[in-house]
């Protein structure tokens, strides 16, 4: 598990903003000040400032079996 300060696609900075604005609309104090009173606005100026962060877990990516089922599958 690692932390995170840098983002490595544009949708994962997308989900940290979300998360971080639905944590703002539920009472969370703003860690800028933003000419934006939108909870979205808000979270996209924080991680332009480079406050916040997220973690990173190593988990593995497992591939559920499948069973024969007579059917050719084209890879």
């Amino acid at each position: 598990m690692t932390i995170e300060t840098s983002f490595d696609s544009n949708y994962r900075k997308v989900l940290v903003a979300a998360r971080r604005a639905r944590q703002i609309q539920n009472g969370s104090k703003a860690l800028v000040n933003s000419h934006s009173t939108k909870a979205c606005r808000t979270a996209q100026d924080e991680i332009d400032a480079g406050l916040i962060s997220y973690v990173k877990t190593e988990a593995p990516v497992v591939k559920p079996p499948v069973e024969d089922s007579g059917i050719a599958l084209i890879s």
